[in-house]
């Protein structure tokens, strides 16, 4: 049988806590946007879960709306006005509908403006749902990483 003796680092890291304790193992505890060059909080950094959530439920409801009085509510056609208003509004101004509520906007990595060819492809995969839903400690879906962007507040 073998036996574990306590270090002294084992102890030391126990006593800072878990944070330092995962840090010591190469497991990075960073803020949201911390490895894009972002601000922790306010004005540019990156937008959360809720705020991000509450934005694409604002753009639903304007899709449901619109199809509604256009097309009788059919399921296919929300989706499709979903995916045409927002890529529109992304492609003019950097926001949809419920960015502007929820003030925040999308960039590129690194600050510039997004690539407006990957706008439409990036769209496509929030419409497909899971590449939206899987994201990284950066606050970026799968298809922020694919466009190179980040959502931020304003």
């Amino acid at each position: 049988m073998v036996r574990h003796m306590l270090n002294r680092r084992d102890w030391a890291s126990w006593m800072q806590g878990p944070r330092a304790a995962l840090e010591s193992q190469g497991i990075s505890m960073a803020y949201p946007g911390e490895r894009l060059g972002l601000p922790k909080s306010g004005p540019g950094s990156a937008s959360r879960l809720g705020r991000r959530s509450l934005a694409i439920l604002i753009d639903w409801a304007a899709a449901l709306l619109i199809a509604a009085a256009i097309f009788d509510g059919d399921p296919l056609s929300v989706l499709a006005i979903f995916y045409l208003h927002t890529t529109l509004f992304l492609m003019l101004i950097n926001r949809t509908v419920g960015g502007v509520f929820v003030k925040q906007r999308l960039i590129g990595v690194g600050g510039s403006r997004a690539r407006l060819w990957r706008l439409p492809i990036r769209q496509l995969l929030v419409c497909l749902v899971l590449p939206a839903v899987v994201y990284d400690r950066d606050q970026r879906g799968l298809h922020d990483q694919f466009a190179k962007t980040v959502v931020v507040v304003i």
